[in-house]
């Protein structure tokens, strides 16, 4: 159940980032949870392959290369799906921080009702 409640304000966040960022188009709110599905397994699968191969650039940027890490699983699943466009990897980047910002911003609501 914890799952499902995740999924969706992630899916949320990417149908309000989509409509508020020009360079970000999702086809449908259906896609929506289909673009949040692909997003949370791209950074179980292919996030900690990105972090070990990057580690060097990691340490010596503080860690502040790990945004373009999320912004490269933000063009990856572009990539995979047709229905989800990023204009480039400014906007990936920009829409992973924001994104990011918007899913604890619901989580936190979510949590307090539960309270």
């Amino acid at each position: 159940m914890k799952f499902i409640i995740k999924l969706l304000l992630t899916a949320v966040a990417v149908i309000i980032l989509a409509k508020v960022l020009p360079g970000v188009e999702v086809i449908s709110y259906s896609y929506a949870i289909l673009v949040a599905l692909v997003i949370g397994f791209l950074r179980v699968i292919v996030k900690p392959i990105l972090i070990i191969l990057t580690l060097p650039v990691t340490i010596v940027t503080f860690g502040l290369f790990l945004l373009v890490i999320n912004a490269v699983i933000i063009l990856l699943a572009d990539y995979f799906l047709s229905g989800f466009n990023v204009a480039g990897l400014g906007w990936a980047l920009l829409f992973s921080l924001l994104l990011s910002f918007l899913q604890s911003i619901l989580r936190s609501l979510i949590k307090e009702e539960k309270q």
